[in-house]
């Protein structure tokens, strides 16, 4: 028999109906080849399939069980510790998901913690320890204190919550580190919460308590604030603290998000596409403690910092082209404004040199500019943004006839320009050329035949995107 008790009450039961050995090998043996829960209470309960396979006998002596409402499944040494177990997958409200690389040393504290907040505050859950392949035994303790354990076998953190989030049964899903440093006693705030109906329950250690020694000051004090303002300034969020590892959500809600983020940025994709999503976000304050484990953290300052910053960048062309884009661009109409009027400031005159690095800060600017849109539109034919109300206006006006004839007209205007020059230069007989005014006209033409040759491809492109749109 499985390592446990299993408690329950046994009515009347005929003679016929008793089970023999061999039925109850049979159950086990399809219970183990099915890699079913080891107990036979949420066997039966996880099982409808599995029961529809057993021996008559055993079926009808089964339904004779009456099994109470919350029955324990662990030693009785520890049955006041553990979560209890649930009769179906609809009756589970939270599960609680841990990711787990070797994490022996934490983790049966920080699942007891759990198991008694479910306990202490009659929640029926679940507690998921989703391994991405622990060496040091961590799935065995976890296994031994009732928890669930889903083995993820692609490597890193948002893979690991990923696959434990697929894999829980409740509506509502709490995730959190298993090394000890969030209090997984305190989490009736953040069900409180998604009781009312917001999507996802952030916490913020800024409000609710830093320990010392739980958080580098180099974190605390620049990494942390400064991505959780980008963050904020790029995709207007009220978030407060971006990267908590303790938030709460509705399970089919972070579902439809489509999360893609296989390493730490994931707790930033959440965020970020929760945002873009317009889902219900609430913040509680929770507290952060100094890490249990005597190793050093998964996380790498500046490997993992980059990558969050690379993130808040990836997902907003706007600030990452478009900006600066519109900025060079404004800059390079000022420059071409100063130059052909040979403006003179304090005795500097701005000529064709200055001439020559506006039409270079033009060119780049609008080269982002197209950037921004083409990455914003394929982003949203591939499901990573949602759509943008003002791209599609913007598109009912500018198709690719539009693009085509606008330019054409700059190419052809930019080859009049150098036609020009070579007229110039013609009627010196191929001579000497005074280049302060020759290169007045050749720098425009230039730049006109290069904006118009890009601007004819881009619209090419993006018609191709808009059709797979479509």
């Amino acid at each position: 028999m499985p390592d446990g008790r299993v408690e329950a009450q046994l009515l009347q039961i005929s003679e016929e109906m008793l089970v023999s050995l061999e039925d109850i090998l049979c159950f086990y043996a399809f219970e183990y080849k099915c890699q079913l829960h080891p107990h036979l209470s949420v066997a039966l309960a996880a099982g409808a399939h599995a029961h529809s396979m057993l021996p008559e006998r055993l079926k009808t002596a089964l339904k004779q069980l009456c099994v109470r409402e919350h029955m324990i499944t662990a030693p009785a040494d520890t049955r006041t510790d553990v979560a209890l177990a649930v009769p179906s997958e609809g009756s589970v409200e939270l599960s609680i998901v841990m990711p787990c690389l070797n994490e022996a040393e934490t983790l049966e504290n920080c699942i007891r913690k759990a198991q008694r907040c479910l306990n202490e505050n009659d929640i029926r859950g679940e507690i998921i320890i989703a391994d991405n392949g622990s060496g040091d035994g961590s799935q065995q303790i976890a296994r031994r204190l009732g928890a669930r354990v889903v083995s993820v076998s692609a490597k890193g953190y948002g893979n690991a919550l990923m696959g434990g989030i697929q894999a829980a049964r409740g509506e509502y899903v709490v995730m959190g580190d298993a090394d000890d440093s969030y209090d997984f006693t305190n989490l009736v705030p953040f069900l409180k919460k998604l009781r009312e109906g917001d999507d996802l329950v952030m916490g913020n250690r800024f409000r609710g308590g830093i320990k010392p020694g739980a958080m580098p000051p180099l974190h605390k004090y620049f990494g942390n604030p400064l991505l959780t303002g980008i963050g904020r300034l790029f995709f207007r969020s009220r978030v407060g603290d971006f990267h908590c590892g303790l938030r709460g959500f509705n399970r089919q809600s972070i579902l439809n998000l489509d999360l893609r983020a296989t390493g730490m940025e994931f707790a930033t994709e959440m965020v970020v596409k929760a945002t873009l999503y317009k889902l219900r976000i609430a913040e509680v304050p929770t507290t952060l403690s100094p890490d249990g484990r005597s190793r050093p953290p998964h996380l790498r300052t500046w490997r993992d910092g980059w990558r969050h910053l690379r993130f808040l960048l990836l997902y907003s062309p706007r600030w990452l082209f478009l900006m600066p884009g519109l900025l060079l661009i404004l800059l390079g109409g000022i420059g071409y404004a100063i130059a052909l009027s040979r403006l003179t400031i304090n005795g500097v005159t701005f000529g064709v040199h200055t001439l020559l690095f506006a039409s270079l800060a033009f060119l780049c600017g609008f080269q982002a500019v197209l950037f921004a849109t083409l990455t914003k539109l394929f982003a949203i034919t591939e499901g990573l943004l949602p759509a943008d109300p003002t791209l599609e206006r913007v598109f009912r006006h500018i198709t690719l006839e539009t693009g085509l004839i606008g330019g054409t007209l700059a190419l052809v205007a930019g080859c009049v320009l150098l036609l020009m020059a070579v007229l110039v230069w013609r009627s010196t007989g191929w001579g000497r050329l005074d280049y302060s005014e020759v290169m007045r006209v050749v720098i425009p033409g230039a730049t006109l035949t290069a904006l118009g040759f890009q601007t004819v491809l881009s619209s090419f492109f993006m018609s191709i995107l808009g059709m797979k749109r479509k």
